[in-house]
């Protein structure tokens, strides 16, 4: 593993488990999800892929995958893709097991839903345990919570 890798090197393995969505504009629900971090030999990013479904009838709901590169001071950079027809960039900081990160830029494609604000933070809890936060700026409606999981560690890989 690439030695620039060491502040979110925790972040590396599968997780899985399940989380709730809320927002103004839909109707509350609850999901599975599936997040993968991969080093990448001899490189200073992991890379990502996250996907989740309904747990009501297995359905897929979401996904995203990008690239998370930690930066000298804690700092942390973050470029994902979305299948709607978002992408962002995020910026942030790492510290410990916490991550902080807002979205610095969005781009939409003439399709996707309206965008405007979007941040995260994580936090690992003992050596297995990951649980996040999710704000979302969408459909005209200001920056508040939008999805909260936990997730736990099922493979180290």
């Amino acid at each position: 593993m690439h030695p620039d890798l060491e502040p979110i090197a925790f972040l590396v393995g599968t997780w899985r488990g399940e989380g709730r969505g809320v927002y103004p504009t839909i109707a509350s629900f609850e999901y599975g999800e599936e997040i993968r971090f991969a080093a990448v030999p001899g490189k200073p990013f992991l890379s990502y892929q996250q996907r989740t479904w309904a747990l009501d009838d297995q359905r897929p709901l979401h996904a995203e995958t990008g690239y998370w590169r930690p930066k000298p001071d804690g700092r942390l950079e973050v470029v994902l893709a979305h299948p709607t027809g978002v992408s962002e960039i995020e910026e942030g900081s790492v510290s410990g097991g916490v991550i902080d990160l807002t979205a610095t830029s969005i781009g939409l494609t003439a399709t996707a839903k309206e965008v405007t604000g979007l941040t995260r933070r994580l936090e690992l809890v003992g050596d297995d345990v990951l649980r996040y936060e999710v704000q979302l700026a969408a459909a005209g409606q200001p920056l508040q919570g939008h999805l909260t999981a936990e997730l736990r560690r099922v493979d180290e890989a």
